[in-house]
């Protein structure tokens, strides 16, 4: 994020442990990043393994699993980097220059 703020650019880092998540805004942000919710599914995460999603994921509709992750933020890669229109999940931190 130090790019981002050397280049001047106005971004918001979605701190989803300090502020409530809806599913709309999660839902905003996967098409502004253009993933899917399986695709930013934290899979080492105790949680995945609790709540068996190695084996029900693929089962699940996208707005199941958005809930899924609502309800456990743990199952969310992080960082999400969002401005404006667009949105990267920053792993690796390479992908920042994509809202340059």
């Amino acid at each position: 994020m130090t790019a981002l703020k050397d280049a001047g650019v106005d971004y918001r880092k979605i701190n989803y442990y300090t502020e409530n998540l809806s599913h709309r805004k999660l839902k905003e942000l996967l098409k502004k990043m253009k993933l899917h919710a399986k695709d930013i599914l934290r899979e080492r995460e105790s949680i995945y393994k609790e709540l068996g999603l190695h084996e029900k994921k693929d089962r699940m509709t996208e707005d199941e699993l958005i809930d899924l992750m609502i309800a456990h933020p743990d199952l969310i890669q992080r960082p999400i980097i969002e401005r404006g229109d667009r949105a990267v999940l920053a792993r690796p931190v390479e992908k920042l220059q994509e809202l340059l």
